[in-house]
């Protein structure tokens, strides 16, 4: 039995199966067939015989020029792989005695990472006798998430987790 791995096909000889199903290289379903005949199908058409779904009964196999297809799925992975936007989670931190200037400085923090695209956690540490002044905190948190209305929405509104509260707002679409 023959170990097969990951993202790798069987093709020509390596296909064990005594019947599968075949694809010829144009996309039409040729049936199933001996193996051996699917063989001599590639052969003539000078390509590979490809195991593309080992799971069916019978398996799939398609009359393809393997490396070309290999090149053409890496190609199409390198490019799916170009557009897509990475969102990383940035945090602030905040104290339930916060400073007007220390506000505004994180709020300007804030303010540059959402415009990056960036989602913003804002937490609140409350330290021994704080956690009495919850309602200050989620006061603050307000403020906060008002001050930053028109660059991003509150993705989760603020929740005592432990010792401290968190809210997190995301971007806004452009």
């Amino acid at each position: 039995m023959y170990i097969i791995k990951k993202n790798e096909l069987q093709l020509n000889e390596e296909i064990k199966d005594n019947e599968i199903r075949v694809i010829d290289s144009d996309g039409s379903l040729l049936g199933v067939m001996p193996t051996i005949e699917a063989m001599k199908l590639a052969i003539d058409k000078n390509l590979d015989l490809v195991k593309i779904v080992p799971n069916a009964v019978p398996p799939v196999c398609k009359i393809t020029n393997y490396n070309k297809s290999v090149f053409e799925q890496a190609k199409k992975e390198k490019e799916a792989k170009k557009n897509q936007k990475v969102v990383s989670l940035k945090e602030v931190r905040l104290s339930p005695t916060i400073e007007e200037h220390d506000f505004d400085v994180k709020l300007k923090s804030a303010l540059k990472f959402l415009q990056n695209g960036d989602k913003v956690k804002v937490s609140i540490r409350f330290r021994g006798r704080e956690m009495k002044y919850t309602v200050a905190g989620r006061e603050i948190l307000g403020k906060f998430s008002e001050a930053l209305k028109d660059a991003g929405t509150v993705d989760k509104l603020p929740k005592l987790e432990g010792k401290n509260m968190i809210m997190i707002v995301i971007p806004k679409k452009k």
